[in-house]
């Protein structure tokens, strides 16, 4: 994750693929019979999803073929919502936006780090209400 420079005063913090551990345990999980589905998945995850996190985006490509591909700005979210994988090592975020919408992000290489690159772009501490272990809500009545 560096800061590299791209077009229109926009610096990429990461931009990849799923982590690779995500692939390895589930293609050795893969190896029983209730496993093939997740080693699928996680295949099809290997092949065609990639991120995006960039100064002024954050962008996901995924579907079949990678065809499909989701842009959100910072000042579109609301919450990020995250939860380990892989004894910490990756993990999955929800980017919860301003107008009810959720984009997923699976198997995040370094989501600790990512999830506070996007919450510092998002505006600071204000904006930034989101709970670090799991998805549920951290507001109370």
């Amino acid at each position: 994750m560096t800061g590299t420079p791209t077009t229109r005063n926009e610096e990429v913090y990461y931009e990849g693929g799923p982590a690779r551990g995500d692939l390895i345990l589930n293609l050795i999980f893969g190896l029983t019979l209730i496993g093939i589905p997740f080693a699928i998945g996680a295949i099809v995850r290997a092949l065609w999803l990639r991120f995006k996190v960039t100064s002024r985006r954050v962008t996901v490509s995924g579907g079949w073929l990678g065809r499909d591909r989701s842009q959100v700005i910072y000042t579109q979210i609301k919450e990020v919502r995250s939860v380990a994988r892989g004894l910490g090592f990756w993990g999955d975020m929800v980017l919860v936006l301003s107008d009810g919408a959720r984009l997923e992000m699976r198997a995040v290489p370094g989501y600790r780090e990512m999830k506070a690159y996007i919450e510092e772009r998002m505006g600071g501490s204000e904006k930034a209400k989101s709970t670090t272990a799991g998805f549920a809500s951290s507001t109370k009545s």
